[in-house]
């Protein structure tokens, strides 16, 4: 009778990982589950008010689909512009704030 393979796996899996993981044994595997389990929720935790920018409005909160939806008001970054010299900011704008790799990132979505 002739040996199994193990199941194939993510493309997107480095190559340390899938080579490595199926020399482990089932009882190393499982708690490399559960710390996989933990660390996926981590990463998907709620974005607390706290973490975000201080000058921004929270409009939607979007964290079940990766994020919170805020507006935003801008400096363009022209030094020529009223916006760098006496602080009035461009907008609102809407971003949203989402987790990507354990840093918090934003995208911007235009204007509301």
């Amino acid at each position: 009778m002739a040996e199994e393979e193990p199941p194939a796996p993510p493309e997107s899996l480095p190559k340390y990982l899938a080579e490595g993981l199926p020399k482990q044994d089932s009882e190393t595997l499982s708690e490399t589950r559960e710390y996989l389990e933990e660390l996926i929720d981590w990463s998907q935790r709620p974005i607390e008010e706290a973490e975000l920018p201080a000058d921004v409005q929270p409009v939607e909160d979007t964290s079940e689909t990766h994020g919170t939806v805020v507006e935003e008001m801008v400096t363009c970054g022209d030094e020529t512009c009223a916006c760098m010299s006496d602080g009035e900011k461009h907008g609102p704008y809407l971003y949203r704030y989402y987790r990507e790799g354990g840093s918090l990132t934003s995208e911007y979505l235009g204007k509301p």
